[in-house]
């Protein structure tokens, strides 16, 4: 961990939820975390820093949204991206760091990517990462998910202590 973060209080997730507790059945596992995802981010959207989300609907595939499959499934094709235990295990995370975004312990700036601005919000210790897509006027849930490669991860640190340090100089 940072040392600049050791002495932030730690901010616990929530549980995993995870295929075991559903028998292996995926199909019902599946479901299950599309329930949470529904509840967490359509019933009751996340707001970050006083701004509420909206939501990246299309394209609506086997009737669940765009968001839902970025943030339960892996690949840069998204007529084939593939269910990601990892990511699927973690769906309460999303909108709970999202709506503590303000967390002294969290990671948060912002980077562009071709002509897209995206806010970013890191937990170190869990090598997890949340991705917000700025709109005009409106930020949409882009994607989450396991931070799995140290590089990517020194990456990430390293664009936010530079985000930092920009904002302090201004």
């Amino acid at each position: 961990m940072d040392a600049s973060i050791e002495t932030e209080q730690y901010l616990e997730l929530p549980e995993l939820i995870e295929l075991s507790q559903f028998g292996g059945n995926f199909a019902n596992y599946l479901e299950a975390v599309y329930e949470i995802f529904t509840d967490e981010f359509i019933r009751n959207r996340p707001t970050f820093r006083g701004t509420r989300l909206a939501l990246k609907k299309y394209p609506v595939t086997n009737g669940k949204e765009a968001t839902f499959w970025h943030m339960t499934s892996d690949g840069a094709d998204e007529q084939n991206r593939l269910p990601d235990l990892r990511r699927l295990e973690r769906i309460k995370w999303p909108s709970f760091i999202i709506n503590n975004s303000e967390h002294p312990y969290l990671r948060v700036w912002e980077n562009t990517r071709g002509t897209k601005t995206n806010v970013l919000i890191m937990h170190e210790d869990e090598n997890y990462v949340v991705i917000l897509r700025k709109g005009n006027g409106y930020l949409l849930p882009w994607t989450a998910y396991l931070i799995e490669h140290e590089c990517r991860k020194k990456k990430f640190i390293k664009e936010h202590e530079e985000y930092i340090k920009s904002k302090e100089r201004q």
